[in-house]
């Protein structure tokens, strides 16, 4: 199916009356994730206490962390 196609039927199925309108719900959609996202991750920073890490014994722990996983 074409994706003008997919969209027009997403906006019927969907309740919409145009595409901006289902382009704008599409972008809440990814923000509200993103920010349910941000929200759990300093909840689950705030439940696990204080470090007896100082600052740059953290950074250290993450970059050895980011540089296992591929991401430096």
């Amino acid at each position: 199916m074409p994706q003008d196609d997919w969209i027009k039927s997403q906006i019927k199925n969907g309740g919409f009356t145009n595409e901006s309108e289902y382009i704008r719900d599409l972008v809440d959609q990814n923000r509200n994730a993103e920010f349910l996202t941000t929200k759990a991750a300093i909840e689950y920073g705030f439940r696990s206490g204080v470090s007896e890490m100082d600052i740059p014994e953290i950074m250290k722990e993450m970059e050895d962390m980011m540089r296992k996983d591929g991401r430096l």
